[in-house]
């Protein structure tokens, strides 16, 4: 007997924008697949995207999840399920857990917890056993069950003898390395950037050297190796100089930013509070200038949440005993249409299918919207305004430190292959 097809369903009347181009157009989805985009569709069921954009579900390259081990904080299914209310139909959980994701063992249980989450969960591993620098992890194992990036995030490999070895090990796998670049040595004790305000305030500060040392060691070890790296959360303006130079001789680089490290400064910390501390520490605004360009001009092809959830009591702390990180999935979207003067396709492409590539999944997400292509979809209304607050997110925890600020550009609908799964702004399941 024949499995009858799910419900059709068309989303109708809305604006889509992908790698292609833009039009206006209906897109029908039957069975988790788009089966017809063109004017006057109709289905069984309507999702309404009058005034919307219809485009590839959004794509977070850098996510931490904190399970294993620190569930208060946040579990695999509240941060997926801030992911899709945030347009994200993909997320890449981070391996800084407790224990660290770097083995097959824990990263099977991070994509076993994902199966049934509101966006595929993607995982990557760490570089080195328990993220310590010291032992290379079995990258091999953890490949095998699909792991396309691999990242100790949270720490950047220190040894350039390791990071060699981890290089020449990644490009026999045909796989990424991902780098949290920060010189131990020279950022140790530090706790927001180093400079004028750190002075003013009396708190211990990290140069950007520490960030910029470690990006030129990796693009010469790229040269080397012809290892893929990736760049994660580049804050200053001679990393992004380094990586524009380093595209422009063909070598092997991507870079990511956050939507922190383009719309704060380190001015923020004059507060004290804990709620802008992050790592690596927000900069000047030459800086943040800096960022925006590499993203308007292709330099920085990706922008990234890096999704740091904490506990309320940990954020509470004092500045230099709290940890640092902020929240991004709910707002990263808002945050790039509101603060970049960019076409929303280059927005697009540097929240979809750009981050979709690096980490290998750019078969499922990040496709245009076309007949036959998996319904990965994300409806956003760029016109509606609305208040950040933590506490109304789905998350865990709470720490954003755009709380009370007022942005444009919301998710009415985010549908993961083919379900809908986040309707009229409401998470589904």
């Amino acid at each position: 007997m024949p499995v009858p097809e799910s419900p059709s369903i068309v989303i109708k009347g809305g604006r889509v924008i992908d790698a292609t181009g833009e039009r206006t157009a209906d897109v029908v989805v039957v069975d988790g697949r788009i089966t017809a985009v063109g004017a006057d569709l109709s289905a069984d069921r309507t999702l309404d995207a009058s005034g919307c954009i219809v485009a590839p579900g959004l794509v977070d390259i850098h996510t931490h999840l904190r399970e294993p081990g620190k569930e208060e904080a946040e579990t695999v299914e509240t941060g997926a399920r801030g992911a899709a209310l945030g347009g994200y139909t993909a997320i890449l959980a981070m391996p800084n857990t407790t224990p660290a994701m770097d083995s097959a063992a824990v990263v099977q249980q991070v994509l076993d917890l994902g199966r049934t989450a509101p966006c595929d969960v993607y995982a990557s591993g760490a570089i080195t056993v328990g993220r310590a620098g010291e032992q290379l992890a079995p990258m091999a194992e953890m490949a095998a069950l699909g792991v396309r990036l691999f990242t100790d995030d949270g720490a950047g490999v220190q040894s350039n003898a390791m990071m060699r070895r981890a290089m020449e090990y990644a490009t026999g796998l045909g796989v990424t390395l991902a780098q949290h670049c920060e010189d131990d040595a020279l950022c140790g004790g530090g706790h927001m950037h180093e400079g004028e305000w750190s002075a003013r305030l009396g708190i211990p500060g990290q140069p950007a050297e520490a960030e910029e040392l470690m990006v030129m060691r990796d693009i010469a070890l790229a040269r080397l190796t012809g290892c893929r790296v990736h760049f994660q959360h580049m804050s200053t303006t001679r990393s992004v100089a380094m990586i524009r130079e380093a595209i422009a001789a063909g070598l092997p680089v991507t870079a990511e930013a956050t939507t922190h490290h383009f719309t704060l400064t380190h001015a923020e910390c004059a507060s004290y509070d804990p709620l802008y501390k992050v790592n690596p520490p927000l900069r000047t605004a030459d800086d943040v200038a800096a960022v925006k360009a590499g993203l308007a001009d292709g330099t920085i092809g990706i922008i990234a949440t890096d999704h740091a959830p904490h506990a309320a009591e940990t954020k509470e702390l004092p500045f230099d005993q709290a940890p640092p990180g902020m929240l991004g999935l709910e707002t990263a979207l808002a945050l790039a249409l509101t603060e970049l003067d960019l076409p929303v396709q280059q927005v697009l492409a540097a929240l979809s299918w750009n981050p979709a590539r690096v980490i290998g999944v750019g078969d499922t997400h990040g496709l245009p919207v076309a007949e036959g292509n998996p319904a990965n979809l994300c409806v956003i209304d760029p016109e509606a305004a609305w208040t950040v607050d933590g506490a109304a997110m789905a998350s865990r925890s709470t720490n954003t430190p755009y709380q009370g600020r007022e942005l444009k550009g919301r998710v009415r609908h985010t549908l993961l292959a083919g379900e809908p799964v986040v309707v009229g702004g409401e998470a589904q399941r």
